[in-house]
Parts: C-alpha cells; structure tokens; sequence
C-alpha cells in the first residue's frame, strides 16, 4: 500500500522534558490515520514536528521526500497543510479573507481559487452566508469550520487535523466528524486527526495510534481499538 507520510524514531525536547520519545507510525495514501491519547500525551507535538512548527530528530518522509525540520511555508507548498488546535483563524478578517489566506504559498491552488471555494460552500454552507462578515464574530463551530475549509482551499495531500471536534457543542462535533470522513472520500485527502474524542475518532478511522507520554501503546484498525478492552476502559470511560 502506498504510504503519504512515514515517520520513524521521532524524538521531541522541550527543554530537558522528552515529548516524543523515537515514535513511528505510517499513514497509507487515502486513508484516515488517528492518534487518540490523554492530555500531554504528545499528540499535538508529533502534528507540530511533522509540519515544521518545532524541532525534531528522526525521519519524516512526505511523498517519498525527507520533510524532517522542513519550513512549515515548503511543507504547504508541497501539500502538506496543518489545521491547528485552537482553528487559527485571523479574527479581525472576514470569512472571504480567511479563505484566501489559504492558496499563500500553494501555487498549484491559486488559479483554482474560485473552484474550490463553490466546493467549500457544499461542505460549509454556513460559511456562505457569512462570508462578509468578521471571523472572530462567528460561533465556535463556524470558526472551526472555516478553519478547515481554508485548509482546503490550499489542495492538502494530506490534511493534519488537530482536535477539530474541542469546545463544539454535540451537534456541531458529529457535523464535523461527518465532514472529515466527506473530505477524504469525496476529495481523497489523506487525514492525519488527533483527536481526544477517542471513540469518534475510532469510528472514522482506517488506522489509529494511542499515545501515551511520548510513546506508541497500542495500534491496530479503528474498529480493532474500539473493541479493545484496554482502549475501552482508558479512553473510551468504559467498564
């Protein structure tokens, strides 16, 4: 099966505290790809290292290419776009100016701008309604739903997804996770989602990884971990 993203033995120092101690996971082209876990466990970190935001040693490989330590602006050029914890989205800016920051960086989606902005709109009509209007007045779910479509204004390759479903009310979560399972089938964007709502994202996913204090516990298919009694009883609160 051909593989987007291999990373091997990838090492985090935040100081003299190791966050990633020699991880390796792979995610296959065209799937979804998970990594559930308590707070602290490393999740954020690995998406950080992954996408140039901190520092690390191991080997990230990006389409059959070394990306380890690559700039986060070269790693969007070639396709690879991180949504990050919190949404990101620039407050002060309408929802049309979000958007465009999208194809910065991305030459390939700049002249298919307006193309993927229709597509974004059958995904998100909300975001239609509301394209005048200033970012940091939209809902929490509205932000989280324009961040990930002007992640996908830039053509990801890969999209890593970083607790799309915090803070959102039940509804606006189960729309979302019905998004993210819509954007890899419909557009064929392979998903790396960390997630701390384990048992949706176990539901949506091909793979998944448990982290637990910068180390790989348990691994195995989303349906595999939703039955494992260990993974239950952790992550899932049940007895």
């Amino acid at each position: 099966m051909e593989t987007t993203l291999n990373v091997e033995g990838l090492q985090v120092n935040y100081g003299n505290v190791q966050a990633l101690k020699g991880i390796s996971f792979k995610v296959p082209k065209g799937k979804i790809v998970s990594l559930i876990g308590a707070n602290g466990a490393g999740k954020t970190t690995t998406l950080k290292a992954i996408s140039g935001n901190c520092k690390s040693a191991g080997v990230v490989v990006f389409n059959n290419h070394p990306i380890t330590n690559k700039e986060s602006f070269q790693l969007v050029a070639e396709g690879l776009i991180h949504c990050p914890e919190g949404r990101g989205v620039f407050p002060n800016l309408t929802v049309m100016e979000n958007l465009q920051l999208g194809i910065v960086g991305r030459h390939s989606a700049k002249a298919n701008f307006n193309k993927n902005l229709e597509e974004c709109f059958v995904l998100f009509p909300r975001l239609k309604e509301r394209i005048n209007q200033i970012a940091g007045t939209l809902s929490g779910g509205e932000q989280q739903m324009l961040a990930i479509a002007r992640a996908l204004i830039g053509e990801p390759e890969l999209l890593l997804l970083d607790e799309p479903s915090l803070g959102l009310a039940p509804l606006v979560v189960k729309l979302i996770f019905e998004i993210i399972v819509r954007i890899n089938k419909d557009k064929g964007v392979t998903v790396l989602l960390v997630e701390q709502n384990a048992k949706q994202a176990l539901k949506i996913s091909n793979y998944a990884y448990v982290l637990e204090t910068g180390k790989i516990l348990l691994e195995g298919t989303g349906a595999d971990l939703l039955n494992n009694d260990d993974v239950k009883k952790i992550y899932l609160g049940e007895h």
